[in-house]
């Protein structure tokens, strides 16, 4: 995995002392990395806490630090729906990840070793509880929103479960109160692809070196379900790549939709680290709100919230609508003022990060108020 540059601004806290693991295990003066936007009015009240998909990092958007492009750079900034003017935005790179925090390729303090595969299981409510400790850190009893798209809805509603009364509003974006069979078979099957690579070693791996092969091919599978199959033919076609890019393989890619994959894959496999990937897919299949009650609705009914957007798109397949509208009928059932939001768009669940006329709108208007 090649090393994204740091930057001033990317900030490391240091949780402090020992950090008990939802289940089971402890991890010693972990470290969140997170990046901030704006400032923390004197109410201290305006703060918007954010938790990322699988992937990304804590750059959601670019700063006088950090020029460079975040991840929801056209939803987060000044003049944007999560205005910077106005609110104090914190992003948290989840525990387990690799980009800062401390994750299975971090060196364990009471061994000088990396983790490896001696990195606790990981839960959504590890970084959901991470993510709080960040908060107070900052001072804030209570924070304005706090808002997830994808594994990132899922944190949220960990959060908002194990500290109620914690924020005023939540925003879900293309979410679900667990992850459906057809999603825990998919990621079952990327995680077996990087398992299966003989370069993967057991997750003993060299840094910078790994299971390139696996990762490639948990990528492109990873790809396939984040967009609609309305879009690849609209996109792609049948269209097919020149001979010039055959190379004398007699099963080069034939199509552009093939060449698509594989750039996004070479892409990835330089960015991300494989043990991290397993640990964060895992926690997302293991997430269950019924687990914090004994039923959704239970689960739900611990969420204190006033206000909860809930945004979902009718072309998603790892998040199909129905898991947004489950939320949502949850979640007003309860008495919660829920806003519930269906986009018509064809880039399924990649579409918070892409289909910003549908998307920016939307939050524009919950963020208003």
């Amino acid at each position: 995995m090649g090393p994204k540059a740091v930057t001033t601004a990317r900030k490391l806290f240091q949780l402090p002392g020992s950090f008990e693991m939802h289940r089971g295990g402890v991890l010693e003066r972990p470290v969140i990395a997170y990046e901030t936007w704006g400032q923390l009015n004197a109410a201290g009240d305006n703060a918007v806490l954010i938790f990322t998909g699988m992937s990304p990092s804590a750059h959601a958007c670019s700063s006088p630090e950090d020029p460079s492009p975040g991840w929801w750079e056209e939803i987060v900034g000044p003049s944007r729906p999560i205005d910077t003017r106005r609110y104090f935005v914190i992003c948290v790179n989840s525990l387990g990840s690799c980009f800062g925090s401390t994750g299975p390729a971090s060196v364990d303090p009471l061994t000088g070793q990396p983790y490896r595969l001696n990195f606790p299981v990981l839960t959504l409510e590890d970084v959901a509880n991470a993510g709080m400790l960040v908060v107070k850190n900052f001072g804030i009893s209570r924070l304005h929103t706090v808002v997830g798209p994808s594994m990132g809805g899922m944190t949220t509603l960990a959060f908002a479960i194990a500290h109620p009364g914690m924020t005023r509003n939540l925003a879900l974006i293309s979410t679900g109160a667990r992850s459906l069979p057809f999603s825990i078979a998919m990621r079952s099957l990327q995680r077996e692809m990087i398992r299966r690579d003989p370069a993967w070693e057991h997750g003993n791996y060299v840094a910078g070196a790994g299971p390139i092969t696996g990762m490639r091919m948990a990528r492109k599978l990873g790809m396939v379900t984040y967009r609609s199959a309305k879009e690849w033919d609209q996109r792609f076609g049948r269209e097919r790549i020149g001979d010039e890019h055959q190379a004398g393989d007699a099963f080069a890619p034939d199509f552009e939709v093939e060449g698509y994959l594989e750039a996004h894959a070479q892409k990835f496999t330089g960015q991300f680290d494989a043990n991290s990937y397993l640990y964060l897919s895992r926690a997302s299949d293991l997430f269950d709100v019924a687990e914090h009650g004994g039923a959704v609705t239970a689960g739900l009914a611990k969420v204190r919230a006033e206000r909860v957007l809930v945004v979902g798109v009718d072309t998603d397949i790892l998040f199909p609508i129905a898991q947004q509208r489950e939320l949502a009928t949850g979640l007003d059932a309860l008495n919660r003022e829920v806003h519930f939001v269906e986009l018509p768009s064809i880039q399924g669940h990649d579409s918070f990060l892409v289909d910003m006329d549908r998307f920016r709108p939307v939050l524009e208007v919950f963020f208003a108020r």
